[in-house]
């Protein structure tokens, strides 16, 4: 009897974790729609093949986070081929990597923000701004009523979101930024990445071997291709292993600024999970608030090549 009951709970928790799961795939098909206008007006996108070339080698194993070791499935970079000229000459990109080098990689040690690295951000805030990727994003958001239409005030949100410092760790003065977490990475404790979600750092990172990639990660009926826009990979950072990580490759800084911009500007729970159908892929995207400012925001591949329809 015993057994009996034992086995008709587990079948009970396997009904409850397939009903959460089914509940989480619910599509947000008006965010899907917005994304996907981004999609397409995002003319800086570099295309797989010709502006880049990844090597995804193995599937990487699973390790508990705070890990410092992990077996190494891809004995060659994620990145086989950039073409930095391009990167050089885009001004949102050229920008962007500008600010990778303003911060402190530890949290609990307090950023110095310099009036030159202020100046830095502005500039990239004006760039972006001038695309037709943010200008689609201000116009849903000022329709939505989340954004003033006035350009100065749009950006001065922006800058609170992503630029403004506060404490990620109570010892410390403020030491992080929505911006730092998502696009350059953190370390907490010397004993664990944060963040690092965006493929231009990844890249530059690899090319200084400061960061190892071990493989990608995926679902057995889903495995990656080297065109993909979107992965889930392994990597080794400073010494310390992320066991999963999630990216875009090739998109634009302002495709991704814009599409969590709207994420978080339209939702007000502290932990806001979408899921979308955008180009090929069906992502889970997650954004953590840190009062009126992104405490993190990253893309999970769910499934590529249409797998989900």
């Amino acid at each position: 009897m015993a057994s009996g009951r034992v086995c008709g709970g587990f079948i009970g928790l396997l009904a409850l974790f397939a009903y959460i799961d089914a509940a989480s795939q619910t599509v947000n098909q008006e965010l899907s729609d917005i994304f996907n206008e981004l999609w397409k007006l995002d003319v800086n996108r570099f295309k797989a093949g010709t502006d880049y070339r990844i090597s995804l080698q193995g599937k990487a194993g699973y390790i508990p986070s705070g890990s410092t070791t992990a077996t190494d499935h891809a004995s060659s970079p994620l990145f086989s081929y950039v073409n930095e000229n391009k990167l050089k000459s885009i001004t949102t990109y050229a920008r962007f990597m500008k600010l990778l080098d303003n911060y402190e990689r530890a949290t609990g040690v307090a950023e110095k923000v310099t009036s030159e690295e202020v100046t830095e951000n502005n500039a990239f805030l004006d760039a972006i701004l001038e695309t037709a990727v943010m200008k689609r994003a201000h116009q849903y958001l000022v329709k939505k009523g989340k954004s003033q239409s006035n350009l100065r005030q749009f950006k001065s949100q922006l800058y609170y979101m992503w630029f403004r410092l506060y404490h990620r760790e109570r010892n410390g003065g403020e030491d992080s930024s929505g911006f730092e977490h998502v696009f350059v990475g953190e370390t907490k404790f010397g004993n664990e990445i944060m963040g690092l979600h965006n493929w231009v750092q990844f890249y530059l990172q690899e090319k200084q071997h400061l960061l190892d990639y071990k493989g990608y990660k995926a679902r057995h009926n889903d495995m990656p291709d080297e065109d993909d826009h979107v992965l889930n990979v392994q990597f080794s950072w400073h010494g310390l292993v992320k066991p999963v990580g999630s990216t875009f490759i090739g998109v634009s800084p302002e495709f991704e600024m814009a599409i969590f911009t709207i994420l978080f500007l339209t939702s007000t729970e502290k932990t806001t999970i979408a899921v979308v159908n955008m180009a090929e892929y069906q992502l889970e995207m997650v954004v953590h608030r840190h009062g009126r400012s992104i405490g993190t925001s990253y893309p999970k591949l769910l499934s590529s090549n249409n797998k989900h329809i």
